[in-house]
């Protein structure tokens, strides 16, 4: 398992690290969904080598975290999206999708996310 920071910024092939993003992943990068299918503010539930992952893309950018709230064990991807935070419709916990990290109770453990890349109009995400 190697740890990375990636996020995929629109109209670029892979999107520069930021210094607070902290992702895990392995294997190779797998061809998610075309981007054109992706709405801004929208989750989308994909499953990527056995593992359920919600992607989205908001202000510009491509974030896959992982599908299950850390707290409830329900679909992240049912939730809200407000800019870079994923809200799960359960509890009304907040995800940073850049990190994965709880910013609201209840929930308190992180939940995965994953390096992304896009590539002419496919999202790639490595899990």
């Amino acid at each position: 398992m190697t740890t990375e920071n990636v996020s995929a910024s629109v109209g670029s092939t892979v999107g520069a690290p930021a210094s607070d993003e902290t992702t895990t992943s392995s294997g190779a990068f797998v061809a998610v969904c075309p981007l054109s299918e992706l709405s801004d503010g929208e989750p989308r539930k994909e499953v990527v080598n056995g593992t359920t992952i919600a992607v989205v893309l908001t202000e510009g950018e491509v974030y896959a975290i992982n599908d299950t709230c850390s707290h409830g064990q329900v679909s992240l991807a049912e939730g809200e999206i407000e800019g870079c935070l994923l809200e799960c419709w359960l509890h009304g916990s907040q995800f940073d999708l850049r990190t994965g990290q709880p910013v609201s109770l209840p929930a308190t453990d992180p939940v995965p996310v994953y390096p992304v890349k896009v590539e002419d109009d496919t999202v790639f995400v490595q899990v």
